[in-house]
């Protein structure tokens, strides 16, 4: 048996390879993650790998499980510590080897096997691992699983169980790369610049595009766990810049950015004009609403609101849900809702049936754009993007907030909001109309301008967004009267980036 994990190991001494360094707070929302060897070692990943297996037959689930690992330097060494730990609580572990998670997510369907362990850090820089799971797909694990499991690895309640074992299913990435070409191919070939930032994607986002019969300009897609040029993240200014500068040079029709593992797509138009993740879910659920009228979408707390006052999408029937940040969060809530698609402003879309199978995966989403330029011949990117309502929206913007602070910051702010709201003392200049508090804190203003704080998932950040429909000065105006009430916290620091 493991002996219980502790929270604080020395690198570099005899208990650091003798005993399991699993640091708490690296128990998420919605999965996990920590800083490798300063956070968790490969014991601790064992513990964590055992734990999973505990609940899954504490859980009923049965003890199969597909396991995928991203690019970077230490990945495979996590998974197969974490498939260590697997295997010792009783569970048949399905390697499917280097992976996107939405291939781990596939797999779950292409190999009939209920749960999934997909070791990768996303978008975090060089330093973090962490595990997406889950064991009811297409889902994966919310606040109450991820309670659980955190309850059973901190306090070593591991069973351990006969019956693991292990199979490597060779040639998997040719079945996921047919499964998203298997269709007609595109009416013209539509020139796209894929940037992967040397991250995972760069294996398969060039392929599957080309099989679509798009005119593919690669940048960046050569693996490269150094991530030399910046991190393969499709919200960093410094890929989508890169990204806008190859599309004008090119003169492509559309630029798509693929983040670390997979799960998300940036988007860059034929102008270089680079857009909000969540101004693309609007020009994609007006072309997808056209086609299924009276559709549902779900979006989260930190997207634009011309999800609600769009006159296309009423027009269509369409019904809009903002929901929880967290790609956990969003893709339950349009599993419950039946909805057609989730928008995240990150850039996570949860695609269902007949488009997806419910889960993220930024290469469907690459596919139903280039689905909508092409029901649009005589419509660039561009001109679809000017076809909104202007908004003038900041990026998402994080300030630094320790892991153990953040959400009792939070709840002092919405608090500090809520009295604000009942004594009638505006924000940014202007009255407040209403609070959206599911998840953090939305502040409206009279005239639609909105400003957003909630904690970051897998961060040690806070995250703020901010919108007005009406001018970029009020949009500036919101964030120093959203920022205000932060610098009320000391615990709260300097931005990642600022408007």
């Amino acid at each position: 048996m493991l002996p219980k994990p502790v929270s604080d190991l020395t690198p570099n001494t005899y208990a650091f390879e003798s005993s399991p360094l699993v640091k708490p707070t690296g128990f998420r929302e919605y999965d996990a993650r920590w800083l490798f060897e300063k956070e968790i070692n490969l014991m601790g990943i064992q513990a964590l790998g055992l734990g999973i297996a505990t609940l899954m037959h504490e859980r009923g689930t049965r003890p199969d499980i597909v396991v995928g690992h991203d690019f970077r330097g230490y990945s495979a060494s996590i998974k197969m510590a974490l498939i260590a730990g697997l295997m010792a609580g009783g569970v048949r572990v399905h390697d499917i080897g280097l992976a996107l998670s939405p291939m781990a997510y596939f797999a779950q369907f292409a190999l009939d096997v209920p749960a999934v362990a997909m070791v990768t850090a996303s978008h975090n820089d060089n330093g973090w691992t962490g595990v997406k799971m889950g064991i009811d797909r297409p889902l994966t694990f919310g606040p109450d699983e991820m309670g659980r499991l955190k309850e059973i690895v901190l306090g070593a309640e591991f069973t351990e169980r006969p019956g693991g074992g292990y199979r490597f299913v060779e040639g998997f990435p040719e079945r996921y790369i047919a499964d998203l070409t298997d269709r007609p191919k595109l009416a013209r070939p539509i020139k796209v610049v894929a940037a992967c930032g040397n991250g995972t994607a760069g294996a398969f986002a060039p392929r599957v595009l080309e099989a679509l019969g798009a005119e593919v300009v690669p940048l960046d897609c050569e693996l490269d766990h150094t991530f030399p040029r910046y991190n393969p993240n499709p919200e960093d200014m410094k890929m989508l810049h890169a990204l806008r500068d190859t599309v004008l040079e090119t003169g492509a029709e559309v630029g798509l950015g693929f983040d670390g593992d997979g799960d998300r797509c940036g988007v860059v138009d034929n102008e270089g004009a680079e857009i909000f993740a969540d101004k693309v879910g609007v020009m994609l659920a007006r072309d997808l609403s056209a086609l299924h009228p009276g559709c549902r979408f779900v979006v989260d707390v930190k997207s634009t609101g011309l999800f609600d006052t769009d006159p296309v999408l009423q027009q269509n029937g369409a019904r809009t849900d903002y929901w929880k940040t967290g790609h956990s969060y969003i893709k339950r809530r349009v599993n419950e809702l039946d909805a057609l698609v989730g928008f995240e402003k990150s850039g996570h879309y949860f695609f269902n049936q007949p488009i997806g199978r419910g889960y993220d995966d930024g290469l469907v989403s690459a596919i139903a754009i280039l689905d909508m330029l092409d029901r649009n011949p005589d419509r660039t990117m561009a001109d679809l993007r000017r076809a909104l309502p202007m908004t003038w929206g900041s990026p998402t913007m994080s300030p630094h907030c320790d892991d153990e602070t953040k959400y009792d910051v939070v709840e002092r702010v919405v608090a500090r909001v809520k009295a604000m709201a009942e004594s009638g003392d505006p924000v940014g200049g202007h009255a407040i109309t209403d609070l959206v508090t599911v998840n953090g804190v939305r502040i409206v203003t009279d005239d639609g301008t909105w400003g957003l704080v909630r904690a970051s998932s897998n961060k040690p950040e806070l995250v703020v967004v901010v919108e007005s429909p009406v001018s970029e000065e009020r949009m500036r105006a919101m964030f120093a009267g959203v920022d205000a009430i932060l610098r009320e916290n000391p615990e709260v620091g300097a931005y990642n980036q600022t408007i």
